[in-house]
């Protein structure tokens, strides 16, 4: 069970916690800030193989979906390693999604049993409305678990790593979300991953604000730590104001947060202090692309480094990541290929050549299974051969690195020529007043589509619409710049934070 950066873990996810607590026993595993609470390796893997005894005692078969309703916290954890022990599939519910997909979730997973968090028990009645699903309902708050009076435990499910172990909903922005299914072996792979490209150790302390019910959040700061040993610090939420003084508390050595993050932190008026700067040994981004000017003025202000990565709910999160420094990070690029293939094929699944647009490409230990009861959509977005399309559009450089000009469903095609939002965006996040930028396409008579952008500015913030417009028009050219700009208090984002770009058509008609 020992990490090894050349290899993908083997074993089940209860394996892994078996031999952490063997090992590690009484080392602190996780620590929950919002109530001051701790876990050790060995009461993270006696309470969880008590939540699959009781799940299993519940009658529930190996592999069925266990899903969770849950906040970041304590019981969120325990309630995800339980199912992961149990044999069963958790399943990941989008708290921000709304009542009718949480029901669509619930529903087509087929989930047998919900955990859900008092506070949210209302939206999971609401969510139920009308399903035809009725799934068995265990509530937890502060004490933990209420489960069934008289309940008799059984014994865990023997699985193996080939056996599912997690499913989690796509954002479903085109259409009905996708339940993407991962087994043990892609699921450890994705925290494999990150723990190889950051070179992750029981030394380390992760600082987890983004919801663990997205696959960033899960894989990156809970499935990383348990790759690697060392401590998960998990809050409930991101908190602008208490963000630095988590780290300093807490001692974080490496945050993962998304660009709209950075940004928030880059214009607030806390500054860490300089020992809590110097330990932090680096901030990793994801999930969307980040503005180089946001990046560059971040590591100017707070001299903490930047590591731009890329992942997807499909390759349990990271496919692509910078080196740490002194290694060459190429700012405006994710980086290059860790622990999997990656590629830039044509239409016809021929590679390209380096420095020549595709779509971006990726095969590997950590890519899905495929799209549960959905054998459309995952022949479409795997092959034969295992290449999962991520429908990003891309080039690679001569030195492997990759650089994301786009998705083909966000490209703007304005008079027949193709323009990638990203640099619209770019050219936006330029001028220091601005926090969130997102440009996007609206039909038009005369050429097909034209250039829209939303914009929220930092408060107090005086920037006229017209001076944007000159920026852009000044760095892009009046042809690719927008033809309007609409100012928003903040822009739409899905779970992990990003940008739902292809909301703000709808919300600025």
């Amino acid at each position: 069970m020992r990490f090894d950066p050349d290899l993908p873990p083997g074993g089940t996810t209860r394996d892994w916690l078996d031999f952490r607590a063997e090992n590690e026993a009484q080392q602190i595993s996780h620590v929950f800030p919002d109530d001051d609470s701790t876990l050790s390796w060995a009461a993270l893997r006696d309470r969880a193989a008590e939540i699959a005894g009781n799940l299993a005692g519940m009658g529930i078969a190996k592999g069925d979906s266990v899903a969770l309703m849950m906040p970041n916290g304590r019981n969120a954890v325990l309630g995800l390693f339980g199912a992961l022990y149990g044999g069963f599939r958790a399943t990941m519910i989008n708290l921000v999604a709304g009542a009718d997909a949480i029901g669509y979730a619930l529903s087509h997973s087929g989930a047998k049993i919900v955990l859900v968090a008092e506070t949210q028990r209302d939206l999971l009645d609401r969510a139920l409305v009308g399903n035809e699903n009725k799934p068995m309902v265990v509530t937890a708050g502060t004490g933990g678990f209420a489960w069934p009076a008289g309940l008799v435990a059984a014994a865990p499910h023997p699985h193996d790593a080939d056996d599912d172990a997690l499913l989690m909903y796509t954002s479903g922005t085109t259409g009905r979300p996708k339940g993407v299914l991962h087994s043990h072996a892609s699921l450890l792979a994705g925290g494999w991953t990150t723990t190889a490209a950051h070179h992750l150790t029981e030394a380390d302390r992760a600082m987890c604000v983004l919801p663990i019910y997205h696959i960033n959040g899960l894989c990156v700061t809970i499935m990383g730590p348990l790759i690697a040993g060392g401590i998960a610090i998990v809050c409930e939420r991101f908190s602008a104001g208490r963000f630095w003084s988590l780290c300093e508390e807490y001692r974080a050595t490496w945050f993962s947060v998304v660009p709209t993050i950075i940004s928030h932190l880059l214009h607030g008026e806390r500054t860490p202090d300089l020992t809590t700067r110097s330990r932090i040994r680096f901030g990793r981004s994801a999930s969307s692309a980040l503005a180089v000017e946001v990046q560059s003025a971040f590591e100017q202000r707070f001299g903490i480094p930047i590591v731009e990565t890329m992942g997807l709910t499909e390759t349990a999160a990271q496919i692509l990541s910078n080196p740490l420094p002194p290694g060459m990070r190429k700012i405006g690029s994710p980086g290059q290929g860790v622990g999997n293939e990656v590629a830039i094929m044509d239409a016809e699944m021929r590679p390209l050549p380096p420095e020549t647009e595709g779509e971006i490409c990726v095969r590997g230990p950590n890519v899905m299974r495929g799209y549960l009861d959905n054998p459309e959509a995952t022949a479409a977005a795997l092959t034969a051969d295992r290449w999962l399309r991520t429908g990003d559009l891309g080039r690679i450089d001569k030195d492997g690195y990759v650089f994301v000009t786009g998705r083909l469903k966000e490209l703007i095609i304005k008079g027949g020529e193709n323009i990638a939002p990203r640099e619209i965006d770019e050219a936006l996040y330029a001028h220091p007043d601005v926090i969130e930028a997102a440009a996007f396409a609206r039909k038009c008579a005369r050429y097909g589509e034209r250039v829209e952008a939303a914009v929220a500015l930092r408060p107090g913030s005086g920037l006229r619409i017209e001076e944007l417009t000159q920026l852009c028009e000044d760095r892009l050219g009046k042809f690719k710049s927008p033809d309007v700009i609409h100012l928003m208090a903040e822009l739409p984002k899905g779970p992990s934070g990003k940008i739902q770009r292809l909301r703000l058509a709808q919300m600025t008609e």
